[in-house]
Order: structure tokens, then C-alpha cells, then sequence
């Protein structure tokens, strides 16, 4: 019988570590409450997960490029409330398409910064996560936003709604995914964003225009931060000026989780949604366990640590550094 060398155990730890870990906590959360794996609880995770996994198919366009975006947090919220506004003053027929328009005018303007000025990501995005959040504290006067007539409105449909018996979240959230999907795999753009990533000095030689590239990917990631803003908004009918504050480390978590890079060139749709889902049971196994709500923040960020530990570990065939 063959045995594994240790360089590749490590290999197929750095490769599947992140699987072998999950498999590993759906072990012990259902070991610790036999209702995790009820069909109710899973489709109430896969509901709960829905808006952090539309911002999730963004921002994997954004990080294939080779990019980052901290900024989709403070945009999330400024979405939610910029439509639960213009619901009451114009209605939601125009409210919809208003804020749509406006948050991708932000994404614009961070795809300008980095694609064309080309700005750090990090930098500007992080910059823009303050900016974005004092934008929206002015433009609410620092106040929560909520429906007036909550009866007399079909906003609700976004969030509250169902076809077939599945919500309408989820139904958007699998639409978009396929959408995306489809997009980055299928399509010369897609290939055109890998290019990007994996090497952006090459591909331009290539003649690929990599700011255009890169610029795309943000009017995406805006577009997805705006859809998740829109269900957010339907689903309570009313919202903190803070909702979105702090989601861009889960989203981020997610991404890297489904295997994208943080050097760019690599990761899927498919898998990014995976990694959401991962996420989501995570959480969810936590709380049923009776920890409390604040501890997935120090989950997530060892889940962060763990993930991009292997993304190296995987690229450079080993867990450990050989110099170390």
C-alpha cells in the first residue's frame, strides 16, 4: 500500500485544507445539535446567507483582477438607505433604478482611481469605506430610514416574496450566480480579468486594457453591492444607517474561502458561492451551539488567516515556507 510523502500531504492540505476543515465543523455542529442538519435549518442558512453571497459574486470579480474592495460594506448600507428614502419621495419605480445608478457612480469612481489613476486598491478602497459612511450618515442627517405606508407597497417582493416556494432572495441569488458565472468563464471578458490578474504587465503587451478591465470588475462589484442593498431594504422595510458596517470582512472571508486569490488570476463563481455557504453554516453551527453572535467575528478572522495561509501554501506546493 502506497504511502503519502509529507510534501504531498502538505500539498493536498494547502490544496483542500478548507473542505477537509468544513467537513470537519458539520462533523462537530452536528455531533453538538441534531437540528443543524434538519432541512429547515439549511434552507433558513441558505436564505440568511443570500445578501452576503450577492456581494460575495462581485467582489470575485474585483479580487481575480488582482484587486481588493473594503469599500462594499459602507456601500451596502448606503444603498439600503438611499432607496428606503426615495421609496416615500418618488416612489419605488424610480427609487430602484435612482439607487442603482447611484451606487454605481461609486463604483465608478473606485474603478477610475484604481483601473485608470492606478491607485492602490487597498488604500483607496479603504478610504472609501470612511468616505462611503460619512456620505450616507449626511445624506440620512444620521438617522434610521424606514417605510411609511409598509402596506400599501409591493417593495416587499425583493425580500419578503416567493416563486415556487423559494425566496425570492434565493431565486436572485442563484440568477445572478448563473449570470456571473457565465460571464467569467464563458466570455472574453471573463478571460480578459484572469489575464489581469495573473499577470497585468503581460496582458497589456497583450493588448488587453487592463484599467477598462479593472474599471468593469468595480461597476460589477457595485452592481452586486446595490442588488444585496435592495434585498436588505425589502426584507426589513425600514434600516440602521450601519447595516452593511463590517460585512466586507465576511465578504472577503467568502471569496478567499471559495479559493480566489488575493494574487489575483484564480477562483470561480461557483466556488465563491461554496465559500459563502460555508460561512453561513459556520455561523450558523456557532450560534446553535449557544456561543454568542460576537464570536463569529474572531471565527471569521482565523477563517480569514487560515484561508490565505493555504492560498500560499498551495502556490508555493508546501504549508510551510522552505526558509523557515
Amino acid at each position: 500500500m502506497a504511502t503519502l510523502t509529507k510534501q504531498e500531504i502538505g500539498t493536498v492540505l494547502a490544496k483542500q485544507g478548507i473542505l477537509i476543515a468544513f467537513a470537519l465543523f458539520m462533523i462537530g455542529f452536528t455531533l453538538a445539535n441534531a437540528k443543524f442538519l434538519s432541512p429547515d435549518n439549511l434552507f433558513s442558512v441558505v436564505r440568511s446567507s443570500t445578501i452576503l453571497g450577492v456581494m460575495a459574486l462581485g467582489v470575485t470579480f474585483v479580487v481575480i483582477s488582482g484587486n481588493l474592495d473594503l469599500s462594499v460594506g459602507s456601500m451596502m448600507s448606503f444603498s439600503t438607505i438611499v432607496v428606503l428614502d426615495l421609496h416615500d419621495k418618488i416612489g419605488p419605480l424610480l427609487a430602484i433604478p435612482a439607487m442603482f445608478a447611484m451606487t454605481m457612480a461609486l463604483g465608478a469612481m473606485i474603478g477610475f482611481l484604481v483601473g485608470y489613476l492606478k491607485l492602490n486598491s487597498l488604500i483607496v478602497t479603504l478610504g472609501m469605506l470612511s468616505a462611503i459612511h460619512g456620505l450616507t450618515l449626511t445624506y440620512s442627517g444620521g438617522k434610521n430610514m424606514d417605510i411609511d405606508n409598509k402596506d400599501g407597497t409591493w417593495f416587499d417582493v425583493f425580500g419578503q416574496g416567493s416563486a415556487l416556494g423559494i425566496p425570492v432572495p434565493i431565486l436572485i441569488f442563484i440568477a445572478l450566480a448563473a449570470l456571473l458565472g457565465l460571464l467569467l468563464a464563458k466570455t472574453p471578458f471573463g478571460r480578459k480579468v484572469y489575464a489581469v490578474g495573473g499577470n497585468g504587465t503581460a496582458a497589456t503587451f497583450s493588448g488587453i486594457h487592463r484599467a477598462r478591465t479593472v474599471f468593469a470588475c468595480y461597476i460589477i462589484s457595485a452592481f452586486c453591492v446595490a442588488t444585496a442593498g435592495l434585498i436588505q431594504a425589502s426584507r426589513s422595510m425600514g434600516s440602521q444607517n450601519t447595516v452593511g458596517q463590517g460585512m466586507e470582512l465576511e465578504v472577503l472571508a467568502a471569496v478567499i474561502l471559495g479559493g480566489a486569490s488575493l494574487m489575483g488570476g484564480s477562483g470561480t463563481i461557483f466556488k465563491t458561492v461554496i465559500g459563502v455557504l460555508i460561512l453561513g453554516f459556520i455561523q450558523n453551527g456557532l450560534l446553535l451551539m449557544g456561543l454568542q453572535f460576537y464570536v463569529q467575528f474572531i471565527v471569521t478572522w482565523i477563517i480569514i488567516i487560515l484561508a490565505v495561509w493555504l492560498d500560499i501554501a498551495a502556490k508555493r506546493g508546501r504549508l510551510w515556507s522552505p526558509i523557515a
